[in-house]
């Protein structure tokens, strides 16, 4: 198996614990994260060493990225594994895929890359590389389908995970924030390329909101000790150290689901907020280069999955140029003030979470051991 950063580490966990409930003797190696390693699995590489969003990000890591994946491959092609499962990652996991499936080794792949958001062609570079997919999202299967992929609806592990009416007071007092203020959760990203465009920016945001709002507490959950030592930094780089903030190690969906209203950088977050049943304005930055060759290959006119799933610009959207400090605190009052668009944001957040809540891990180590029997 091999997942690239900390939403595809949960997903393996996941299925892992899954499949050793269900049969005995299994082996997992890899590439993997915390959590895998916590379930036994053995990883080669760290694998924040794969963590990089962008193109711009990717070219100045490609050469020791793609060093790893050889080397990956050359192991892989000696043990002969039963099965390979690349988890999300998908630009550096279909290459796997396809050399191992050529060399007789069957490989699945575990969530769809966003070919219904763009580069589409991906469907066929798909179809050669992988003896079956495991989507997330309900509108994915007809997508594989019709380009004779075989492929499994799991749902998602995280609507299975998160509770249907989250603990707001629980969640509160066990991170010990003030029960009488507004809190608003800042998540602006768990990669440290964004962090690099999106902590100053999250920083100077809060401080406007305050102005404003000035009964009001943050709270910041960072994935890493580096990207919580890179927002203490932007912090300081913007002398806003007088910010009501928390700022936690981990503990994400504590802090989601204490908050009252959100900001986000754009991935798997949104969802996560989505399914804690929090108001959220969406925003994301990266560098310029990046920016301009994904614009050109978007399909739809959002990115936020919420959006997606919703079919509508259900969540504001604030991206790269739009995504300033001024702009972001503006979009969170307008949220605010608002208590209608609040109460249908929750609503279709509830729909999404019946929608969602499939028994994930359980679908997915039924199809891996139809293949391994």
């Amino acid at each position: 198996m091999v997942a690239g950063e900390a939403s595809g580490d949960l997903l393996a966990a996941h299925l892992i614990a899954a499949l050793k409930a269900r049969r005995q003797g299994i082996e997992f190696a890899g590439i993997g994260g915390p959590r895998m390693m916590a379930e036994g699995f053995e990883s080669h590489f760290p694998m924040d060493r794969l963590s990089v969003r962008g193109y711009s990000e990717a070219l100045r890591h490609y050469r020791e990225i793609m060093g790893i994946r050889k080397k990956l491959v050359r192991g892989m092609l000696a043990d002969r594994p039963d099965l390979f499962i690349g988890v999300d990652s998908s630009d550096f996991n279909l290459g796997i895929e396809r050399q191992l499936r050529e060399a007789g080794v069957k490989a699945f792949h575990f969530v769809s890359p966003t070919v219904w958001a763009w580069r589409r062609w991906r469907i066929r570079r798909i179809a050669r590389s992988v003896d079956r997919i495991l989507v997330m999202y309900p509108f994915e299967p007809p997508i594989y389908e019709k380009a004779g992929v075989p492929v499994t609806y799991v749902g998602h592990p995280l609507a299975d995970i998160i509770p249907f009416e989250p603990p707001k007071d629980e969640a509160r007092a066990q991170l010990r924030l003030p029960s009488r203020k507004l809190i608003v959760a800042l998540l602006p990203g768990s990669r440290r390329s964004e962090l690099e465009y999106m902590a100053g920016a999250f920083v100077l945001a809060a401080h406007r909101f305050r102005q404003e709002v000035p009964d009001v507490h943050f709270v910041v959950p960072m994935v890493t000790r580096e990207t919580r030592e890179m927002f203490e930094r932007a912090i300081h780089e913007n002398q806003r150290t007088d910010l009501p903030l928390t700022l936690l190690f981990g503990h994400s969906h504590d802090a989601l689901a204490a908050a009252d209203l959100a900001l986000v950088a754009s991935g798997t977050a949104t969802l996560e907020t989505a399914l804690f049943k929090t108001p959220m304005v969406i925003a994301y930055r990266q560098s310029p280069i990046s920016w301009a060759i994904m614009r050109q290959l978007l399909y739809l006119p959002y990115v936020g999955l919420p959006n997606i799933l919703a079919g509508e610009r259900l969540v504001p959207e604030l991206l790269q140029d739009e995504a300033t400090p001024a702009n972001l605190a503006g979009a969170l009052l307008t949220l605010l003030r608002d208590t209608a668009a609040q109460k249908r944001q929750v609503e279709r957040f509830r729909e999404f979470h019946q929608l969602l809540r499939q028994n994930t891990a359980q679908k997915a180590a039924d199809a891996v051991l139809d293949v391994l029997r």
